[in-house]
Formats: C-alpha cells, structure tokens, sequence
C-alpha cells in the first residue's frame, strides 16, 4: 500500500513503529466506498503482518474522519446490491472491518475530527483510543433512515465504552454526540485544543505506547478485550496470572529491572 494519488486509502510512516492509515477522500468527507473499505482492509493485513509497526493511527483527510457509507455509491449507484444475498455480503464486508480493527495485534488510536458518522463511528469506536478535535461528532444515522442502529459492531463497543443507559439513548434517537459531550462520559481519552492538533495529539500517545515492551503492549490489549466479556473474576484473574507469568521471564522485563537499578531509560528489543 503506498501513497499513491489516486488511492484514497494511504499508510503513512511516522516514526518509533507508528503508522498512521488515512482515509483521503476530504471531499465526500472520507465517505467510504467498496472499493475505499477493501484498501483499508488491506492496509490493516499490511500493517498486521510488519513486526516492525508498533501503534496504528487511524485518521482522515480534511474536516472529517469518515462520514460513514457513501450511499449514493454504495446503495444508490449501478453496482448496487441486489437482494438478501448481496445485501448480507455488503454488510458483512463493512462489519467486518471493525473486527479487524478490534483484532489488530498492535493498539489503534482514532483521531477524529468532524463528522464520525455510522461506519465511520464503528472504525473510531473499534479502536482501543480516541482523540477528538473540537469539531468532533459521532452519530448513528440509520436509525433515520429506516435502518438499525445496531450496525458496524456499534451495538456491542457503545454500551460497554458508555454504559447501556446512554447507548440507548443515542441509538434510538440517531442524534449527534459532540466533542465535549462525548469527553464527559468516555468516549474519548481526551480534546485536543484545535482539529489542527488531533494527529499530533494522537501521535503522543502512540509514541509513549510504543516506548514500551512489545510484549506488554500486545498482550494489554488482548488481555483488556478478553477481560471485558469475562464470565467471572476468577477467569479474569487467571488470564492475567498466565501472561503475567510470561512477561516476568522476557528479556525486556530484565531490562526494565536492570534500567531502574541504573536509573537508566530501558531499551526494549521485544524479546
């Protein structure tokens, strides 16, 4: 995947193992066509697989991060879906998406500004971290349009980052959740003073996961994923023992111990 002009989808190298995937279609507002959601597809695979890419920012081009399907295209245009069939197809394509995202090995912050709108607030509410610009709102169209707002894995990550209460709330009425509102209740870490600065706020926190041990950072995430849908404390707990116990005999956790005794930065080398 490269940085091609005519890709609307583009990688972009930012230095200590951070990647930054942007959605560049600024003048549809980054809406998302097939062909656009089977580049971010492979540019997650590509990510995936480089043992030297650490952190993943997703960002998008212009004043939105991504104002969901391009129904004019998708929907409406001549290569429409047609009938169940088709219809199950593309949804599980889009749907999908998200738990690659979810399933990525490395963290995955959202930098949003603008518009997150339907599958574009599914791709911000599948990353473990989002950071917001001031003209940051995530909404839920389709249930203004006839459609469940239960798509894109919405229905699952809301109510467990928000609570049930005020999920329901949002997907019911399909009303906009702004900047300072979504603050308020967690759905993003924190807003950065202009939209001009999200990116740079996004990568100062990517850089401070990536000064970490790969390992820890890796199994964090799967750890508080699995966690999250623990049956009881007791299974929780175990998982926790058994990467634990792992981590200790690493050569990065040696490190770390004979860095402090220096008092010394650690050099991890994810071993």
């Amino acid at each position: 995947m490269t940085s091609a002009a005519t890709s609307f989808i583009q990688i972009e190298p930012a230095g200590d193992g951070i990647q930054i995937i942007r959605l560049n279609r600024p003048d549809a507002r980054n809406a998302l066509t097939l062909d656009m959601i089977r580049e971010l597809r492979a540019a997650l695979a590509t990510l995936e697989a480089d043992p030297d890419c650490r952190v993943v920012i997703l960002a998008g081009e212009g004043r939105a991060f991504c104002a969901g399907l391009d129904l004019k295209q998708v929907i409406l245009g001549d290569d429409a879906p047609k009938g169940p069939i088709e219809n199950m197809a593309l949804q599980e394509l889009f749907a999908g998406t998200m738990q690659i995202i979810n399933r990525l090995r490395q963290p995955v912050i959202a930098a949003v500004q603008g518009a997150a709108a339907g599958a574009g607030f599914g791709i911000a509410l599948a990353a473990d971290i989002r950071i917001a610009g001031p003209s940051a709102n995530f909404m839920i169209g389709a249930v203004r349009i006839g459609l469940s707002a239960g798509e894109c894995g919405i229905s699952f990550h809301l109510p467990r980052l928000i609570g049930a209460g005020r999920a329901f709330e949002i997907m019911l009425t399909g009303r906009p959740v702004l900047a300072e509102e979504a603050l308020s209740f967690g759905l993003v870490s924190r807003i950065a003073a202009s939209d001009d600065e999200v990116l740079a706020e996004a990568l100062a926190t990517a850089r401070m996961i990536a000064a970490n041990s790969p390992y820890a950072v890796k199994h964090t995430k799967q750890v508080m994923w699995a966690n999250l849908d623990a049956p009881n404390l007791e299974s929780a707990i175990e998982l926790e023992n058994h990467v634990q116990t792992l981590a200790l005999l690493t050569d990065d956790f040696a490190e770390a111990c004979s860095a402090f005794i220096a008092k010394r930065p650690p050099v991890f080398r994810g071993r």
